[in-house]
């Protein structure tokens, strides 16, 4: 085959004469039951789920009040996505989502990337849904004085790395009574866990159950499932308002002071987690071929989903770090956590009923997005043909659903919370990323039939590069310092917590004597916590700076240096030589700002996720590659018909 033959591409005349030619047939046609109230509601059931419940809180603790200018941001980035999204579910306007539109822009080898992407975006976002489902509906039952054991409610690798990190901090004199209270429950998990030789039976069996129970629902019909989504929106959405309605009144605007504690750097720490809360918009689009009018609906109800969700987020997020101070939030549960603590316990109870029934809207969103993807897949030839099957009576592809529950639940028993949401964030913005790119790509080829949504067009020739330059400025005039550290390469402190959990029992020996004796003048009940002893410094960085320094052990467990750190700042620097590079192609080919800037936004906040997620991503890519030029090269039906 011919280099040539892998960007091999669709055309929009094609795809809509197969899916007429479907709907004519009735073999492989989807039943038509969305309007753009059903799509705003799945954007809202999708969206406002785990980011209120869940990682508004830690997003909150890192940039205090001033987080609302993440969402912001966040929204516009996916806005500007969004109008991208929309045009081409306009004039492609059928299942598949990015995959389909990748199809059309780039051609077969660019679309396989994006669609294996997705594959992994919609499991590993189930999968974070389902443990924080897990977590909620566990905090439920101990509210009703039923308590399940720690190790059939906690994933292995939490259970796993929670208990050496609690080892490590009662080798340094914390007691276990002390223990954070996630630290505490994990340390129990793993050693109450039934054991098969030195493997530690720790599994999340609540996730498992909700997982088949929406996969079921799922499966049942897309009507069934419109139907519980709009009833469970109508549930969370209400539960919202009354946060937002009682919790105004418990505002003190004291707490709001610092604004920004931790400056811009704190802000952006919570890129991931608050991303994380806005990615279900796109999966709308995979209901293209279930929308009654798909070329004005689709538009509307992703728009409609972001702007009502990001008036919620930011009247939440002004709310809770109006209610307790921002440092307080870094919670699992931060809603139920502020009525708890301002002695609100009958709102507790409320949110923790609510939040059961959001999380599982989210999840219902996910599961329906993604068989949908491998339906597309599977009628290009790319994945074999019984992944397209859809059911006769439910109108639903029954068989690729019922793969994804089993795709979805056996990670969900064993995996991190932290990690999948990572993951989860790192696929969907590089989705969103050729999405925009896609647009550009076509928006001077007239030969494509157009739909009847088109992203208003604004020249970005010169807007770009003064956009650039004001950055620059903004990076070397008001915030020097960190630029600076970040092209030096400067060694970077590790926190407390990291120093004491590194070292082995005679180096915390050692410390705890350095850090007795600078306490001489000072003791009290807690001096014989190591972590304690050491974090109380955290709050003077000069302070903090001094003691590190003088402490008896090797400099590489007190710093981070040299390619140890700079391999964490190679996704920014991939960041910042792309963006030139779109500047000139921007100056070049006049191309419209609003996808640009959607671009741009997108892989910004890739580059702000940790390498790792960049390794894990590409290992992800190359499984992916390998099934391709091992399968779906040969049998895609485009190499079929060129063949024939």
């Amino acid at each position: 085959m011919a280099f040539s033959s892998l960007f091999r591409k669709k055309t929009v005349q094609d795809i809509l004469k197969q899916v007429a030619q479907n709907e004519t047939d009735g073999h492989n046609a989807l039943g038509k039951h969305l309007t753009t109230r059903d799509l705003t509601a799945f954007g809202i059931a999708a969206i406002v789920g785990a980011g209120i419940f869940s990682t508004i809180g830690k997003a909150s603790a890192d940039g205090g009040p001033a987080v609302i200018f993440l969402f912001l941001f966040t929204a516009l980035a996916c806005s500007f996505a969004a109008f991208a999204y929309a045009e081409f579910a306009s004039m492609v306007p059928v299942s598949g989502s990015a995959y389909t539109y990748s199809y059309v822009a780039f051609g077969e080898l660019i679309a396989w990337i994006i669609g294996w992407a997705l594959i992994m975006e919609y499991a590993v976002g189930n999968i974070t849904v389902a443990i924080s489902w897990s977590d909620y509906f566990t905090g439920l039952l101990q509210s009703g004085g039923i308590h399940l054991p720690q190790w059939i409610q906690m994933d292995y690798l939490t259970a796993s790395n929670g208990f050496k990190d609690a080892e490590a901090l009662m080798r340094g004199g914390k007691s276990f009574e002390n223990l954070s209270t996630a630290l505490q429950q994990a340390h129990t998990a793993w050693t109450t866990a039934p054991t098969i030789g030195s493997f530690h039976f720790v599994t999340d069996l609540p996730a498992l159950f909700i997982i088949i129970l929406i996969t079921a629902l799922v499966y049942r019909g897309m009507k069934e499932s419109r139907n519980a989504s709009n009833l469970m929106v109508v549930v969370k959405l209400c539960v919202v308002l009354l946060v937002i309605a009682v919790g105004i009144f418990y505002v003190d605007t004291a707490n709001w002071n610092p604004f920004a504690p931790n400056g811009v750097g704190g802000v952006l720490k919570g890129v991931s987690a608050v991303f994380f809360a806005y990615i279900g918009f796109d999966a709308i689009s995979t209901t293209a071929e279930e929308c009654k009018n798909p070329q004005r609906d689709l538009p509307r109800g992703m728009m409609w989903a972001i702007i009502i969700c990001t008036i919620l987020y930011i009247a939440i997020a002004l709310v809770l770090t109006g209610m307790v101070k921002y440092h307080e939030l870094n919670v699992g549960d931060p809603l139920a956590f502020v009525f708890d603590k301002l002695d609100l316990k009958w709102m507790s109870g409320i949110i923790a009923v609510s939040a059961v029934v959001a999380m599982a809207s989210v999840l219902l969103v996910f599961q329906m997005g993604q068989p949908r993807i491998w339906m597309s897949m599977s009628r290009d030839g790319l994945l074999p043909k019984k992944f397209s099957t859809v059911h006769p009576k439910f109108k639903t592809p029954s068989f690729a659903t019922i793969v994804t529950g089993f795709v979805v639940a056996v990670p969900a028993l064993f995996l991190n919370l932290t990690m999948v949401t990572d993951l989860c964030s790192i696929g969907t913005l590089f989705a969103f990323v050729l999405v925009c790119a896609g647009v550009l790509v076509l928006q001077n080829k007239p030969e494509i039939p157009r739909g009847k949504f088109k992203t208003p067009y604004v020249n970005s020739k010169f807007i770009l590069p003064v956009l650039m330059i004001a950055g620059l400025y903004y990076a070397f005039a008001f915030n020097n310092k960190a630029t600076m550290a970040f092209i030096n390469n400067e060694p970077q402190i590790y926190d407390a917590t990291s120093i004491v959990t590194s070292l082995d029992k005679s180096e915390s020996e050692k410390v705890f004597k350095y850090l007795e004796s600078i306490e001489a003048n000072n003791k009290t009940a807690e001096t014989s916590d190591l972590e304690h002893l050491l974090g109380q410094y955290q709050d003077d960085e000069a302070k903090y700076a001094e003691v590190v320094k003088g402490l008896p052990i090797a400099d590489v467990a007190k710093y981070e240096s040299g390619f140890s750190l700079f391999k964490h700042k190679i996704p920014m620097w991939i960041f910042l030589f792309v963006l030139v590079g779109l500047a000139v192609w921007a100056f070049r080919k006049n191309l419209s700002l609003i996808p640009l800037l959607g671009l741009i936004c997108c892989l910004y906040m890739m580059a702000e996720l940790s390498v790792w997620n960049w390794i894990y991503f590409t290992v992800w890519l190359i499984i992916g590659l390998l099934i391709y030029f091992g399968y779906s090269r040969k049998n895609s039906k485009l190499n079929v018909e060129n063949i024939g």
